[in-house]
């Protein structure tokens, strides 16, 4: 079956297994927190796993799987970082005979029609949920429900575009910051721009900013001190990864439509602008399509991820810049 987020609190409970996957890593993780959460899992009951792990460990999984708990309760199986290469081992799993625990298996991108989507995708008693990173609109939506719960009454439109300029990639983080600003404004229940700015973690939505737009400009040396700062930060590739996609999907957009994204944040509004007319829509494709494989390069080579990330940067900021040069004349 194919799930979106709200089967997934009614249908948990009905099925044997659930494939969790996307480039959204918090909201998948959210997801499986929420799966604990809903079934009532004690952590004697609970066995986890990496796919890479699979072969090595199949007795183990299968014999924690196919037994009753000895301790009572439901239990449940998670592997975790799923890819089409598995889904033969991991089809075996859920169909078992004796399986009496549920499975959750999560992944990164997956390529629709490969093993493990067709597998969950065609089943009766199993499901496939997607975790895409938010978009403007639905991000905006995702902070105004989570700012209300927590008792905040206003938040000004520049707040507004600011977060939804640098939040999105990732549900955890923007879940996290959104409890940090509660807690920083809960006097005056209101978000002002100032105050988002003061709660982003240090400088990483600055240095996030002059990498992307550094990085579609073809400055190379700003794009690489920006990276850098970030990385010396301690941001993650694969957040950066997610982050870059964001931005040349809504470059995309942008070019395809002709004029600035909507809510746009307007002090990149001119940066943005520049993007757009060095980029047509096919280098923007190419990228995209180089993007994909590089996710899946993190994940699957086992190189050192920040120097995978550190040559597509370079290479991909070199383009730019012949791009730009090539408009100039």
């Amino acid at each position: 079956m194919k799930w979106k987020e709200s089967d997934f609190n009614p249908g948990i409970e009905t099925v044997r297994a659930v494939l969790i996957y996307g480039p959204d890593a918090g909201q998948v993780d959210e997801f499986c927190d929420r799966a604990i959460e809903k079934l009532g899992i004690e952590k004697d009951n609970m066995f986890a796993l990496d796919s890479d792990e699979l072969r090595e460990k199949q007795d183990a999984l299968f014999a924690e799987s196919c037994s009753p708990s000895m301790f009572g309760g439901r239990k449940m199986v998670i592997i975790s970082n799923a890819g089409d290469g598995c889904a033969k081992q991991v089809e075996e799993l859920i169909t078992h005979p004796g399986l009496c625990a549920t499975v959750i298996v999560t992944g990164g991108e997956l390529r629709a029609g490969g093993g493990l989507r067709s597998l969950f995708e065609g089943g009766d008693n199993i499901a496939a949920l997607p975790c895409y990173t938010d978009d403007a609109r639905s991000l905006a939506t995702l902070i105004r429900k989570e700012l209300s719960e927590a008792g905040i009454v206003q938040i000004n439109p520049d707040a507004m575009a600011y977060m939804t300029s640098h939040l999105g990639g990732d549900r955890g983080i923007t879940r996290g910051f959104l409890r940090k600003i509660a807690i920083y404004v809960d006097d005056k229940k209101t978000v002002e721009l100032e105050d988002v700015e003061k709660c982003l973690p240090d400088s990483a939505a600055v240095d996030i900013d002059d990498f992307l737009f550094s990085l579609t400009a073809g400055h190379i040396q700003q794009t690489m001190m920006a990276l850098d700062r970030l990385l010396y930060g301690n941001a993650e590739p694969n957040m950066l990864l997610r982050m870059m996609v964001k931005h040349f999907k809504r470059l995309m957009v942008a070019v395809v439509d002709g004029q600035l994204p909507q809510h746009l944040f307007w002090k990149v509004a001119e940066r943005f602008n520049n993007a757009i007319k060095i980029w047509p829509a096919d280098e923007i494709t190419n990228v995209l399509v180089r993007l994909n494989e590089l996710e899946q390069q993190l994940r699957t080579t086992g190189m050192p991820q920040e120097i995978l990330l550190r040559d597509f940067a370079l290479k991909l900021v070199v383009r730019s810049a012949r791009l730009a040069i090539k408009r100039r004349n």
